[in-house]
């Protein structure tokens, strides 16, 4: 008789297998096999919110071969994720199975690796019913939330609506960061700059204000007065400081910073960063070695790492770049108070392995992430860098001018991996020339230049994420299905990278404003989130916390179902006329995203798929370019006229050049982006900025 070792995925299954003996039998349960049923609300509300599970339809096939391998098995062990999710799969299998969960029948490892997969068998376990209650508390949960909610919404103002416990306050945080964008008004502001050469380098000094302080530089009148007094007038160095700064590496990654530098610096979506990250964590076919899983679990909040890693990456750091980049104590990074700090940071579970040995074993977007994760772990336990920080006054008819200047004298963890930045403006380091205090400098030129305060940005998915992160808004499982949603839904749209909540995504999210406070208030869904930990703790009964949140839900539903009056919303019409009926073509959402229908139904049912138009025409044919998108998911842009006509590309085009007609891309890098023209024949190129683009 053998052991029956269960996990979710085949992937994973292989990769087990091969770091346990013939006596051991791996098998996958396909995720999850029970769940609330998806006809009714699954939950009984009058006696203690009490679950009504059913097996999941399509699982028969799964379930009956599981019981069928554990009827036979000698021991049954769960090694479902490490985390509520996965204790919740392992306490159901255990229900369907027939199996005791006060039986050592759990066992979780944070890598797949042969010692943490052996190291687990030794310290099998009971089920944890504090982590399932907290998994069920919040499942309970979304479905009152959900199944209550949406029908109201369709009932008021139209079908196909959702609102959720999660998603609602993401979408409110967009929605009011337009708000924010819209009522903002913009105030003049001026700068003034010294413009030097010494050394065949030019630098500028900034326009500070004069001995008693600084002065705002508000209108235009006033810059060309001080300009008057200073013009052609000699600039003295009367200041000088030199000073060293450190700049610290970055911890290794936890959930939320993984999603916003793999959105920064990959362009990942934040589901497509966890679906690749998946990949690398439950094992992938490498030369050589057959299926090794490449990094720790990737649903975490904590930035611990062993003791072992640690000295791993110290050995590495010694032997790939000597002493003077290995800190002289391993760095321990704080982790915030309310993570699961039973887990670790997401690192490489193998540091021999690194990227470019593994990289025709992985694809495209695994060498990329993988590369991500290693480079920053390994960054994380690096020296700091040092940079060389020159500050200087100049001072010229009792005007102060304040320049500063930085050079990198050491690079320490910066050798191995800089952080992205979420906006294309933040400032970089420039160097200065030597100069001396008493100095004399003659500026080439004055420059002075009106602006206006900006408001806020939009959200990227990488800043939503530390958004709900940093006001304690859902769980590292949490932030990926979450946008995914309410861009699914049509709340939130992405505009380049930027997200821009919808007329129907600002309707939903006032209407919720008014009627249901509570479920949208940021505070309320943040405490909720810190009681579920309760829960997982043990301190917190999970009936009750669902009960404290439900009652008043109840309350402003009843309310809201009386006093709401009904809102139209009128589906957005197109320029496309129905070819059987002459009306014009309305956008609807159905199940797999827009689509057109005929507003004459149900006496016209026409129907076709609705395609994003470009602003730019086929140099081929003269036809509209329309996005669409591949069975993967990746989008493409194709002339209307396909297939009469085979243009086809991957790439954005951004406009049609005025020289030739032919198409224009984005091209250069951060400060320094311009529009090419496509035709080799053709020199034409605009500077991003310039005629109004």
């Amino acid at each position: 008789m053998k052991k029956l070792v269960i996990v979710e995925s085949p992937a994973k299954a292989k990769t087990i297998a091969k770091y346990l003996g013939k006596e051991f039998k791996v098998e996958a349960s396909m995720g999850h096999v029970r769940d609330l049923p998806k006809s009714d609300l699954g939950v009984d509300i009058e006696n203690g919110f009490a679950p009504k599970y059913i097996n999941i339809r399509g699982k028969a096939d799964v379930i009956n071969r599981l019981k069928k391998s554990a009827e036979s098995a000698e021991k049954v062990y769960l090694a479902t994720d490490p985390d509520r999710e996965g204790e919740a799969i392992s306490w159901h299998l255990a229900t369907i199975l027939g199996l005791d969960v006060n039986d050592n029948v759990r066992i979780t490892f944070n890598e797949i690796t042969k010692k943490a997969v052996q190291e687990s068998l030794k310290n099998a376990r009971p089920i944890d019913q504090n982590l399932v209650n907290a998994q069920q508390a919040r499942r309970v949960l979304d479905r009152l939330v959900g199944y209550k909610l949406s029908p109201f919404l369709w009932e008021k103002v139209k079908g196909g609506l959702s609102a959720g416990r999660v998603q609602s306050v993401a979408t409110r945080l967009v929605v009011e960061r337009e708000e924010e964008i819209e009522n903002f008004k913009p105030e003049e502001y001026w700068t003034l700059e010294a413009v030097f050469k010494k050394d065949a380098q030019e630098f500028k000094a900034k326009f500070y204000g004069d001995k008693k302080g600084k002065i705002e530089l508000k209108n235009q009148g006033q810059v060309q007065r001080i300009e008057e007094k200073i013009k052609n007038k000699e600039f003295k160095v009367v200041k000088i400081k030199v000073s060293e700064k450190k700049k610290n590496p970055p911890p290794p990654f936890i959930t939320s910073t993984l999603q916003q530098e793999a959105s920064r610096k990959l362009r990942f979506t934040p589901a497509k960063t966890m679906a690749v990250a998946q990949m690398l964590y439950e094992g992938v076919e490498i030369k050589g070695e057959g299926s090794v899983g490449l990094i720790t679990y990737m649903r975490t909040d904590s930035t611990r790492i062993s003791e072992e890693a640690q000295q791993a990456a110290r050995n590495l750091i010694l032997q790939k770049f000597g002493r003077e980049y290995l800190p002289e104590k391993p760095r321990v990074y704080k982790t915030k108070k309310d993570a699961q700090d039973a887990h670790e940071a997401i690192r490489p579970t193998y540091l021999e392995m690194d990227p470019e040995s593994i990289k025709d074993s992985l694809t495209l977007d695994q060498y990329k992430l993988y590369k991500l994760i290693y480079d920053r772990f390994l960054a994380s336990q690096m020296e700091s860098s040092i940079y060389e920080v020159l500050s200087a006054e100049l001072e010229v008819e009792g005007y102060i001018f304040k320049l500063t200047g930085s050079k990198l004298k050491f690079a320490g963890f910066m050798e191995v991996y800089v952080e992205g930045k979420d906006t294309e403006d933040e400032e970089e380091e420039n160097q200065l020339p030597e100069i001396r205090e008493g100095e004399i400098l003659k500026p080439i030129k004055l420059d002075s230049k009106q602006h206006f305060t900006q408001p806020p940005s939009r959200y990227t998915e990488a800043t939503l994420i530390k958004a709900l992160e940093e006001k304690g808004i859902g769980r590292p499982s949490t932030y990926a299905p979450t946008i995914q949603t309410i861009l699914e839904r049509g709340y939130v749209v992405k505009e380049d990278r930027f997200l821009k909540p919808t007329e129907l995504g600002k309707l939903v999210t006032n209407i919720l404003k008014e009627y249901f406070k509570d479920i949208i208030d940021i505070e309320f869904t943040a405490e909720l989130e810190e009681n579920l930990d309760k829960i997982e703790e043990g301190k917190l009964e999970w009936t009750e916390v669902v009960r404290k949140y439900y009652q008043p839900l109840e309350k402003e539903l009843e309310i809201a179902r009386n006093t709401m009056l009904k809102v139209k919303v009128e589906d957005e019409e197109t320029d496309i006329v129905c070819e059987n009926c002459g009306r014009k073509m309305v956008i609807k959402k159905g199940r797999y995203g827009k689509f057109l229908a005929c507003p004459g139904y149900p006496e016209c049912k026409n129907t076709k798929p609705y395609y994003d138009y470009l602003d730019v025409l086929c140099p081929k044919c003269g036809k509209r370019i329309i996005e669409k998108k591949s069975k993967k998911g990746k989008r493409y842009y194709t002339c209307e006229g396909y297939p009469d006509c085979d243009l086809i590309l991957w790439e954005k085009p951004a406009k049609n050049c005025p020289e030739c007609g032919n198409l224009m891309f984005e091209k250069g890098r951060k400060g320094n982006k311009k529009l090419v023209c496509s035709n080799e024949n053709c020199a034409y190129e605009e500077k991003i900025g310039e005629k109004g683009e």
